[in-house]
């Protein structure tokens, strides 16, 4: 319907190919060319608009980009917080990239906070980059494999609800009003 078969001696282009020079190729492998499946070059990511609100937990194999504001858990292969983001909850992914507001802890083997980033958690991470003007509240810990301990079986925590940004990593006592 939308294609058409080339002449014969006609040079075909393929997109995504080896020698294509387009800034769709120059996009950073994600955790989705490492996946075993079948579909994995195929993956898309998931975009959760600005005018979109989500009240509990979001999961997915893929890469998700939050232009939106999300209250709960993220867990995806690949995550973007955009300009315009607000997730109030914990992050779990492989490449987290932050441009946007985050009350709450990531974990993952990449994580970038961008200039205008504003971060409030604890910070779990294999590598980390922070660029000058980003905002962040909290405490940073290397470990070879943060998302490993997080994938445990049996991990406290794990249900905790969306209002709270402490992950089940970080043990804090509760501050008491006297």
């Amino acid at each position: 319907m939308f294609t058409t078969k080339p002449e014969s001696g006609e040079k075909i282009t393929k997109l995504g190919g080896d020698d294509a020079k387009t800034p769709f190729t120059a996009r950073p492998t994600t955790y989705a060319s490492k996946s075993p499946g079948p579909n994995a070059s195929k993956m898309v990511p998931s975009i959760i608009g600005e005018d979109l609100t989500i009240r509990g937990n979001v999961i997915s194999k893929g890469e998700i980009q939050v232009d939106g504001e999300i209250e709960g858990d993220i867990r995806c292969g690949s995550l973007l917080l955009g300009d315009k983001s607000k997730v109030t909850g914990s992050v779990a992914a492989e490449d987290v990239v932050v441009r946007g507001h985050l009350v709450g802890s990531i974990t993952g083997l990449r994580i970038t906070l961008q200039g205008q980033s504003h971060v409030e958690g604890d910070i779990f991470h294999q590598s980390l980059a922070i660029e000058q003007g980003a905002y962040f509240e909290g405490k940073s810990r290397r470990s070879d494999n943060p998302l490993a301990e997080i994938k445990a079986p049996g991990a406290n925590g794990a249900t905790n609800s969306a209002s709270h940004s402490a992950s089940s990593q970080s043990v804090a006592p509760p501050i008491a009003a006297e």
